[in-house]
């Protein structure tokens, strides 16, 4: 069992900034790939980065656009670093994690686990 709290979520301008921290119950470097995910309201769920379970491989959605960095560090966290965000980013963000992952399973939200409660981030513009 791994338990994911997420932080750093909150209320800004179009385009400035947030870092979203993801934090884990336990040690998960080396074993758990991290992936985030957004969910607005009225929309689905959609995949917004990932990064493997050694930090080697990190994915990113078409719509991040060089505009996010995923990180994590060699023990409990995952980070989230948010730019120029846009009134279209507005949404509720989670981290998940998977145990090991691949290319194909990173950026697909069924191949997670385990999930955080969310962070809301709210972009106005």
């Amino acid at each position: 069992q791994v338990q994911l709290v997420e932080s750093g979520g909150g209320s800004v301008q179009a385009g400035e900034s947030l870092r979203l921290s993801c934090s884990a119950s336990k040690d998960i470097h080396r074993v758990y790939s991290i992936g985030w995910f957004r969910q607005a309201p009225g929309k689905e769920r959609e995949a917004v980065a990932a990064i493997s379970f050694t930090g080697r491989y990190i994915d990113y959605a078409d719509f991040v656009k060089g505009r996010f960095t995923v990180s994590r560090d060699n023990s409990k966290n995952a980070y989230l670093q948010m730019n120029n965000l846009q009134p279209d980013d507005s949404a509720m963000y989670y981290c998940a994690a998977q145990a090991g992952g691949t290319s194909e399973t990173r950026l697909e939200a069924s191949a997670y686990t385990y999930w955080g409660q969310g962070t809301q981030v709210t972009v106005s513009s």
